[in-house]
């Protein structure tokens, strides 16, 4: 072997040690402020941190946790006679469900709006399809095709199945 390479190889055995013996001899904390941004360090949390906040620190010998008053940190729909940990699960089952449905609406919106575009785009073209304007279209080989009786009676009916299922009701005729 050669001596860079045993300089390196010592060096790096140096600092495992070293990295090894300093996690276990320093505790860290990790936590999100109320604007959200995560905290990482060696000192704890602020006073007033909510215990929700504060996502890891020292476990063996640390003493209590910082938190907030159990009054202020639990939700009105949670009984005071309920344990610590039983008051944490039911606060993270109802932020899940709020955030559920907060999810739930917003997929609702843009389904809604998805719809309506639909509506407005089969009505323009229902139009020009019942007053007999010429339609073409472009088929596999890249051909244009102009939609015969048949071909347009397919399109007006399929263009009212957008129109009842984007708007609600078929227009009238």
């Amino acid at each position: 072997m050669q001596p860079m390479q045993k300089f390196a190889l010592s060096f790096a055995a140096g600092l495992l040690a070293l990295a090894a013996t300093g996690a276990h001899a320093q505790a860290f904390w990790k936590w999100r402020d109320a604007s959200g941004q995560m905290h990482i360090g060696d000192t704890p949390p602020p006073p007033g941190t909510p215990a929700k906040d504060i996502i890891s620190g020292p476990t063996v010998g640390a003493g209590p946790v910082l938190t907030t008053p159990a009054s202020s940190a639990a939700p009105a729909s949670v009984p005071a006679g309920d344990s610590a940990l039983e008051r944490k699960k039911k606060l993270a089952d109802q932020e899940k469900a709020d955030k559920d449905k907060a999810e739930r609406a917003e997929l609702d919106a843009r389904n809604a709006a998805i719809r309506k575009d639909n509506c407005t785009r089969a009505q323009a073209m229902l139009k020009p399809l019942q007053e007999g304007q010429r339609i073409a279209r472009t088929n596999a080989n890249g051909e244009r095709e102009v939609l015969d009786d048949a071909g347009r009676a397919a399109e007006i009916q399929r263009t009212q199945d957008v129109i009842a299922s984007s708007c609600g009701a078929a227009p009238a005729h």
